[in-house]
């Protein structure tokens, strides 16, 4: 069976996925249960940022927002760009991407729907 099904023109991920792939998936919604790695991703899903831009968007230090970006790059949210000595770091792939711009939609609308209670 296909992994991807598309219903009334929208692609829906089946179901099913195997013990390690829960695992992976749980992994990835664990990291970024922490605020900080999801301010992190948040930042690089629409351009590439270096540590430093990451940093001092983020108020860390170096050292401690290069911890964040190793967990988060391992889990395979974002990836890496080298030129020379520089870092650059953006969400991994389109998924990442769409599932975080959906996400924040999400978050958009339930706020103004329970605005206008």
């Amino acid at each position: 069976m296909n992994s991807y099904s598309t219903v009334l023109g929208v692609c829906a991920v089946s179901a099913e996925l195997n013990l390690e792939q829960r695992r992976a998936l749980a992994e990835m919604f664990a990291l970024l249960g922490d605020p900080t790695r999801l301010g992190i991703v948040l930042r690089c899903r629409h351009q590439r940022r270096s540590v430093s831009e990451i940093a001092d968007a983020s108020s860390l230090s170096m050292s401690l927002v290069s911890h964040h970006l190793r967990l988060l790059r391992t889990a395979a949210l974002l990836k890496v760009e080298r030129e020379g000595r520089h870092a650059y770091y953006s969400v991994a792939d389109a998924h990442v991407e769409h599932m975080l711009d959906d996400m924040v939609g999400h978050v958009r609308h339930t706020n103004d729907a329970s605005g206008s209670d």
